[in-house]
């Protein structure tokens, strides 16, 4: 076994489920071509909302990676979830029956588990009777049961956890896993997010805290991260899991790193329940920290996939985080926010972005911030709303910061 303080971290599969798509290659060239995967709701009621738009996934059949009774059991993040991480490990070309299946493990990011599954059941509950609710209930709407469920289907019988740290949690569970494997507890992990909670009472919910945007326009034009009119993010679904792979592992059995994990950075606003920190100080701790775990100057970061959620305060926290950790630099180097065409998949949002990181840096290419149009003079860097710009990158930071001052960066490297 390589010396636990040498083991490197490598990325050898992608999976993606968004709204843009439900293959790796779509949801790239769609993002390059700045398409917004938002739209008016159709998984539930919208009428007595402000906004009726959200960024849902299109198309998806659980069929092709489930089996019918299976995913009949499950909530839409789990089947999410399950065939994301079939998508990656047919990318890695693993073969989890030719590998010691206590060595691989799995890692999950998942906000609030089934909303929609919660809502159907209480329903039932209280209109037909105590006894009337599904005997799947409670195993369908555990947070944990994303990870879970992939471990039971794929026979993944290592290292397993899930991170519900809000809107951090997909990114933190890239950071964490690749932890994991650093230390020695496993040598490939299924690491990623994901999050389906369009319903009536997940929007009641982030509506009265006026989280919600109240855009009424075009529904693609009302994810609008760092613009002076942005008013809140829009509710999105999907799930990314990537193969982590300590890379003499993965050299060994003949698969091809995309990315190396270089580090994370975790912390804590100790704010406010929602708000984040006025002056992105718990973000630039979780930023700072991320920095220092991967050996990396601010110089060395060639692009940064912002969290960029829309909100006025949300954006400008992070601006401020960014100018408070890369002082002069942070206005060279470029900025962009996924979520513009993304919308806010909650915890499944950093997983994709940090899919979409690695994606930057095997392309040489950075997607845009879409629907900026009048400049916030507090939000003043680079956020690449002139189209995909072509440069070399060698190094991304991707940021996520969620609900009760969560924050948590990771950095990803060419190899």
């Amino acid at each position: 076994m390589t010396e636990l303080n040498k083991r490197r971290v490598v990325v050898t599969g992608i999976g993606l489920i968004t709204p843009l798509g439900n293959d790796t290659v779509t949801v790239w060239s769609h993002l390059i071509e700045g398409k917004s995967g938002v739209d008016y709701i159709t998984q539930c009621e919208s009428d007595p909302f402000p906004s009726k738009v959200a960024a849902e996934v299109k198309d998806f059949d659980p069929s092709k990676y489930i089996s019918p009774k299976e995913h009949k059991r499950m909530a839409r993040f789990s089947q999410l979830a399950v065939a994301a991480a079939c998508i990656a490990i047919e990318q890695a070309s693993i073969e989890i029956g030719q590998i010691n299946s206590g060595r691989i493990g799995v890692v999950i990011g998942n906000g609030n588990g089934g909303f929609p599954t919660i809502q159907s059941n209480a329903k039932d509950m209280f209109f037909r009777g105590h006894m009337k609710v599904s005997p799947f209930f409670i195993p369908m709407i555990l947070p944990n049961m994303a990870a879970a469920n992939i471990s039971r289907i794929l026979g993944v019988k290592g290292y397993t956890s899930t991170i519900t740290t809000a809107c951090a949690a997909g990114t933190q569970a890239v950071g964490e896993a690749a932890e994991v494997i650093k230390r020695g507890d496993a040598d490939v992990i299924l690491a990623g997010g994901c999050e389906s909670g369009i319903s009536e009472l997940g929007l009641s919910g982030f509506n009265v805290i006026k989280a919600l945007t109240r855009w009424d326009g075009l529904p693609k034009q009302a994810s609008k991260p760092f613009d002076k009119r942005r008013d809140g993010f829009v509710p999105a679904e999907g799930a990314a899991v990537l193969v982590l792979e300590e890379e003499n592992h993965a050299i060994d059995r003949g698969a091809k790193p995309l990315a190396v994990v270089l580090g994370q950075g975790v912390s804590s606003d100790g704010f406010h329940l929602v708000q984040p920190d006025d002056h992105g100080s718990g973000a630039a701790m979780a930023i700072e920290n991320a920095l220092f775990n991967a050996q990396c100057s601010p110089e060395d970061i060639d692009y940064i996939n912002a969290h960029g959620t829309s909100t006025p305060m949300n954006d400008l926290a992070e601006t401020r985080a960014i100018k408070k950790s890369f002082g002069k630099y942070a206005y060279s180097v470029p900025v962009s926010s996924t979520k513009s065409m993304l919308g806010h998949c909650l915890g499944g949002a950093g997983a994709i972005e940090a899919a979409v990181s690695v994606l930057s840096i095997l392309n040489n290419e950075i997607h845009s911030t879409i629907n900026y149009e009048e400049p916030d003079p507090e939000c003043d860097l680079d956020y690449v709303v002139e189209g995909p710009r072509k440069k070399t990158i060698n190094t991304v930071l991707s940021n996520s910061f969620g609900f009760g001052g969560q924050n948590a960066c990771v950095i990803l490297q060419k190899i």
